[in-house]
């Protein structure tokens, strides 16, 4: 342990999604003070919820985020159709999966290839990657092909890959063509390969960070691996319906920070593709479960840096899972669904690809929205986040007292998570003192 006295000073992450920063204390060698500040968190998407009409509600909260707009936007109008009293139609449920499942191959590949990759081939960005090496040329292509596979989906399903047209309060504007529902078929068939040579990769990353926390997630009821429904569980066995939400989570105010934190029981805990797979691996599809079984060996886990393992997991789940929704679907048009306003207070609850979201919407009878709430993934594990720097850095001190290398164990560590803020290479700014 090296016994030193160090003042680290994150002023901006940069390339992400949102901005943060991060300031470090240490003291004879041992971490005092951790502080991850979301600091421009705040863009008071809640408080222009207000006195706007319901049906402009979905696609004014998938502004919040252009990485996952069609993450905002499924559970808005799921929140607004629990206000309204509407239930979908079973072919508007299929098509909102397929839209989903185009939203993680691409945001995860997004993710995995462009800012998680480059660390375990020890290159500042994706683009770096060497052509004449023969691996780095293979996920190079790779890279593209996938995140292509997701945005066609995406596109076929729900108009765009961001800020989907289609998808809306009641059903679906518009549906897709038999001839490219072929397409699509094929393509995702042609990035499986890929996506088995990605899981490969993750799963011989050098990395690896072990901590027991607990992992919390929307669990699906019955047979499926799911993402828009279910009840929201834990790795000690704690059951929640979506509606008592408020019940499961304590908020907390770090002053030093925009954004809201959250602790469920006096403690921390974290959500995303690790928590959704170490509680409910054995709802994968099967031709998925058939392709990974050595993989599926190591969940559930407590290595954070098996949450980009479990995302590479999760995309070769959509994939599967969409191939056979688009083979047994028949979509033809239906009408969108509608009712009368009533005084009402609507809840939804998905997993985003990041873990949890929380949309509420308290709903006038004039079908004027009174107010709402907001609960993103990040805000969920930036407690945690904050308590695995302690020990990485800790563990990081043993061996070193770099500051470059103290930096770079941060940034590895906080990309695992593959928060809101998602970053690129070089992401932290840092004045040393």
């Amino acid at each position: 342990m090296h016994n030193i006295d160090l003042d680290l000073n994150i002023k901006e992450l940069t390339k992400v999604e949102g901005a943060a920063g991060l300031d470090l204390k240490v003291r004879k060698g041992k971490v005092t003070e951790v502080k991850f500040k979301i600091t421009e968190y705040k863009r008071f998407f809640t408080n222009a919820m207000k006195g706007k009409p319901i049906v402009a509600m979905p696609q004014h909260l998938a502004r919040i985020c252009g990485t996952c707009s069609n993450a905002h936007l499924i559970c808005s109008i799921q929140a607004c159709e629990n206000a309204l009293d509407i239930t979908p139609s079973p072919q508007t449920k299929i098509l909102r999966e397929l839209t989903y499942h185009g939203l993680i191959i691409r945001d995860h590949a997004l993710h995995l290839y462009l800012f998680s990759m480059p660390d375990i081939f020890g290159k500042d960005a994706f683009l770096d990657f060497d052509e004449n090496d023969e691996q780095q040329h293979q996920m190079l292509h790779d890279g593209f092909e996938v995140k292509s596979a997701g945005n066609f989906l995406a596109t076929l399903i729900a108009g765009r890959s961001v800020h989907a047209p289609f998808p809306v309060i009641g059903g679906f504007l518009k549906f897709p063509e038999k001839e490219k529902i072929v397409e699509a078929i094929e393509k995702l068939e042609k990035a499986r390969p890929a996506v088995l040579r990605l899981t490969e990769v993750f799963e011989k990353a050098p990395f690896h960070f072990d901590r027991k926390t607990n992992f919390m997630a929307l669990i699906a009821e019955g047979a499926r691996y799911g993402y828009l429904e279910g009840v929201i569980s834990d790795s000690f066995g704690n059951l929640v319906p979506p509606s008592e939400y408020r019940k499961h989570l304590e908020h907390v105010v770090l002053p030093y920070s925009q954004a809201s934190a959250y602790k469920h029981k006096e403690k921390s805990y974290m959500v995303g593709a690790l928590a959704r797979l170490n509680l409910t691996k054995e709802q994968l599809n099967d031709r998925t479960k058939k392709d990974l079984t050595k993989t599926l060996k190591k969940f559930p886990s407590t290595d954070i840096y098996h949450n980009n393992l479990a995302q590479a997991v999760e995309i070769l789940h959509s994939i599967d899972d969409s191939i056979d929704l688009l083979k047994s679907g028949d979509f033809k048009p239906e009408p969108v669904i509608k009712k009368q306003p009533r005084e009402a207070v609507g809840i939804g609850v998905i997993e985003a690809p990041r873990g949890t979201l929380y949309h509420k919407v308290v709903l006038g009878g004039d079908g004027i929205v009174k107010s709402g709430e907001i609960v993103v993934p990040t805000g969920q594990n930036q407690i945690n986040i904050e308590e695995d720097v302690y020990q990485v850095v800790e563990q990081t001190l043993k061996e070193t007292d770099s500051k470059e290398k103290i930096e770079h164990e941060i940034e590895k560590l906080i990309r695992a998570y593959d928060p809101c803020m998602s970053c690129g290479s070089h992401f932290l700014k840092v004045k040393w003192k």
